[in-house]
C-alpha cells in the first residue's frame, strides 16, 4: 500500500481537567490533492482536529505525519484559513497577503517575484481590484477572500478551512463554495474543511468525515461522495446521488448521532 500523502494516527487529545479525551483513537489517511470535510455536532473535537494537524496543538497520544514527517509545529506546509478572517485591520489586502509571502517565501523568490506572486493570489480569489483597500473597507466576503489568498500564497501542502464561510450570508457564502472548488480544481491544492452545512460538505467533498458526539468523540463514518467534478450547484440539486448523499449524512447526524441535550 502506498503512504499517505497525510496520516492521522491513533490520535487522543485530551486536556488535564477534563474527565474524558475530546477525542480518542482517531484514524484517518487522506491522498494528496484529496478534498475533505470534517462534519458533527459542536463538541465534537472537529477543531481539535483541525489544530493538531496544524501544529497548534499537541496530541496526547499517537500523531500526525504529512508525507512521512511528524507534525509537532505550526509550519507553511500547512496554511489555515479561520471562520474570522485574522486580517491585521492596518495593513491593505495587498499587505496583509505580501507579509505572509515575505514570512515564508523570502528565500525562494526575489522582491520583484515576490511582488508578483502576492497579485497572482489576489487576483486568484478575484481581489485583484481591491488590493489597496484595508479590511474595515470591504465586505465579509471579500475579508474572506483575501484570507483565502493569504493561505494560498504561502504555498501550502495542506489548506485547513476552520469553517471559513460559517459566519457569511447564504448568497456570499455560495459565491465563495464556488471560488474554492475552482482554486482547488486548478490547484489542486489537498483541502481539510470543518463544516456543520451538510450541502456544502456533499458539494465540495471527495469524503465526508464524521465524527460521534464528544467527548471522547472519533470517527464514526467516512462516506464517499462521487460526483464528477466541476460541479454545479444547481444541477446538484436535482440530482439523485447529491440527494443520497445528502440523506447518509443527515440520518448519521440525526438519528444515530443526535445533538446532546446539555
Amino acid at each position: 500500500m502506498n503512504t499517505p500523502f497525510l496520516e492521522i494516527s491513533r490520535l487522543s487529545v485530551a486536556f488535564p481537567r477534563a474527565p474524558l479525551p475530546v477525542l480518542h483513537d482517531v484514524e484517518l489517511r487522506i491522498a494528496a490533492g484529496e478534498y475533505v470535510s470534517v462534519i458533527g455536532h459542536s463538541g465534537c473535537g472537529k477543531s481539535t482536529l483541525l489544530n493538531v494537524v496544524a501544529g497548534l496543538l499537541p496530541a496526547t497520544l499517537g500523531g500526525v505525519l504529512l508525507e512521512g514527517q511528524e507534525v509537532t509545529n505550526p509550519g507553511p506546509d500547512r496554511a489555515v484559513v479561520f471562520q474570522n478572517h485574522s486580517l491585521l485591520p492596518w495593513l491593505t489586502a495587498y499587505e496583509n497577503v505580501r507579509l505572509a509571502v515575505d514570512r515564508t517565501l523570502a528565500g525562494m523568490m526575489g522582491k520583484a517575484e515576490r511582488h508578483e506572486w502576492t497579485l497572482r493570489n489576489l487576483d486568484l480569489v478575484k481581489m485583484g481590484h481591491a488590493k489597496d483597500k484595508r479590511p474595515a473597507e470591504i465586505s465579509g466576503g471579500m475579508k474572506q477572500r483575501v484570507g483565502i489568498a493569504r493561505a494560498l500564497a504561502m504555498k501550502p501542502k495542506v489548506l485547513l478551512l476552520d469553517e471559513p464561510f460559517g459566519a457569511l450570508d447564504a448568497l456570499t457564502r455560495a459565491h465563495l463554495q464556488d471560488e474554492v472548488m475552482r482554486i482547488h480544481a486548478s490547484l489542486g491544492t489537498t483541502v481539510i474543511m470543518i463544516t456543520h452545512d451538510v450541502d456544502e460538505a456533499v458539494l465540495l467533498s471527495d469524503r465526508i468525515v464524521m465524527m460521534t458526539n464528544g467527548p471522547n468523540a472519533t470517527i464514526g463514518e467516512i462516506l464517499e461522495v462521487d460526483l464528477p467534478r466541476p460541479r454545479d450547484r444547481l444541477k446538484l440539486a436535482h440530482d439523485h446521488r447529491f440527494v443520497e448523499y445528502r440523506a447518509s449524512v443527515l440520518e448519521f447526524l440525526h438519528a444515530r448521532h443526535a445533538q446532546p441535550v446539555p
